[in-house]
């Protein structure tokens, strides 16, 4: 919450909300209690999981009808999907949804049975299949792919954290290998030894291709 910058455009039963969720949340989640006999809960925190299917389902089915219209919307071009997608991160689906799948997950990692007899999981599941036709409309998604599959170990290095020197499988990329890139329509350039993507700020930039 120290880190967090409170959005004056979201309204107060949006942050409401949030608030309630991360309430639910907190309730569930497992103190240092010690000599509970597994798998037995008390009524109250059975009830603290009913309410949070109650409030997965009523979040669930806003968000199930709001993703088919914002889908299609999305899919007249890639301005209609960027103007949708901030309509979208300003709404339920991208305020509470997010942090309620990273809570359930962390909750079920904690307990797994009390989430179990939650059930909350399979309504978030229910959205899966809407979240993918959304996310698949993302322009440029085909491209960040192919280059995922093309160079792998690129992406890995990088999470891990390791330089490129301690690093004994970095990719290689040859002088022939950037220009046969470039030649289909990407843009790597070197700086200092290291080949960098710059296509989407190409795509940003008002300076031009030939300065880039």
């Amino acid at each position: 919450m120290d880190h967090e910058h409170y959005s004056k455009e979201r309204s107060a039963s949006l942050d409401l909300l949030l608030r309630f969720q991360r309430l639910l949340v907190s309730k569930l989640y497992p103190g240092d209690c010690v000599g509970q006999v597994p798998n037995t809960y008390s009524p109250d925190l059975l009830g603290v999981g009913s309410l949070l299917k109650k409030y997965a389902a009523l979040l669930c089915t806003h968000i199930g009808d709001i993703l088919p219209v914002a889908t299609s919307i999305a899919s007249a071009s890639h301005r209609h999907f960027a103007e949708v997608s901030r309509v979208v991160d300003g709404d339920l689906t991208g305020i509470l949804l997010p942090e309620l799948v990273v809570s359930v997950v962390l909750l079920l990692s904690k307990n797994a049975g009390l989430m179990q007899e939650a059930g909350a999981i399979p309504l978030l599941a229910g959205l899966l299949e809407h979240l993918d036709r959304f996310n698949h409309l993302a322009p440029g998604k085909e491209r960040d792919d192919n280059e995922d599959l093309a160079w792998p170990g690129i992406m890995g290095s990088f999470f891990t954290g390791q330089s490129c020197r301690n690093n004994e499988e970095v990719t290689l990329i040859r002088k022939a290998d950037l220009e046969n890139h470039n030649k289909d329509g990407g843009f790597w350039t070197v700086i200092d030894g290291k080949v960098y993507d710059i296509k989407d700020f190409q795509t940003q930039s008002l300076t031009g291709s030939s300065i880039l």
